[in-house]
């Protein structure tokens, strides 16, 4: 059952990576971010959603961890 997990977890990885590449080449156009006041520098679009993706595979891989540290045992 592992190699399954892993096996899907890298198609997943896979895909994103393909789908990433694909916006990156047809979309060369920079984007800049805004949020409230603030405005990031313009990047193209296929790097704001690589970063986007990494940022959420990374956040996805803490987060279970941290729920468990602070997860209180049920009596």
């Amino acid at each position: 059952m592992k190699t399954f997990a892993n096996l899907l977890s890298s198609l997943i990885v896979a895909g994103w990576l393909g789908a990433i590449s694909l916006l990156s080449i047809q979309n060369i156009k920079p984007v800049s971010l805004r949020f409230l006041y603030f405005e990031s520098i313009e990047l193209p679009v296929g790097l704001v959603l690589a970063f986007s993706v990494g940022l959420g595979i990374i956040g996805g891989a803490i987060v279970p961890p941290l729920l468990q540290l602070f997860e209180q045992p049920r009596n």
